[in-house]
């Protein structure tokens, strides 16, 4: 048995559990690709706003003035029902993870929106397959707010 399979339940997998595990605690929480591809299009239409504010739960985006709340949420980190994965290798420990997180966004969101936020939560996928119809519903969602 080589030395990966005999660390690695997943056969398929190409790196021992613990190389797995270093290369999965690295993964970037703020400034992800489609948080700064989405920051960028909201500022090249002349939208300012607020980065990673003091807010429950850290919203990527905020319009403190419009009250508007956003989060760019990654598909396999928040259970994305069209792209997120279910891993093979330490599976129970993952199902919870993101289990977890599902609850924790639900609740993060919940508060918020009692606070009289407007939350809005963008999978990393819509930003890369349909970003202009993203940017115009963040508009919309300005708009509204700065006539209430």
């Amino acid at each position: 048995m080589s030395r990966k399979t005999k660390h690695n339940i997943n056969r398929n997998d190409v790196m021992t559990s613990e190389q797995r595990s270093r290369c999965m605690s690295h993964i970037k929480g703020k400034n992800t690709k489609p948080e700064l591809q989405l920051r960028k299009a909201l500022w090249a239409r002349g939208l300012r706003y607020r980065v990673h504010a003091a807010l429950i739960g850290r919203p990527d985006i905020v319009f403190p003035k419009q009250r508007l709340a956003i989060f760019v949420d990654g598909c396999f980190w928040h259970g994305c029902p069209i792209h997120g994965t279910n891993p093979v290798t330490n599976a129970d420990f993952w199902e919870n993870k993101i289990k977890g997180n599902i609850e924790r966004d639900k609740q993060v969101t919940s508060q918020l929106t009692k606070l009289d936020w407007i939350v809005i939560r963008i999978w990393g996928h819509e930003i890369k397959e349909c970003l202009d119809k993203v940017i115009n519903n963040i508009i919309e969602l300005l708009r509204k707010a700065d006539t209430t």
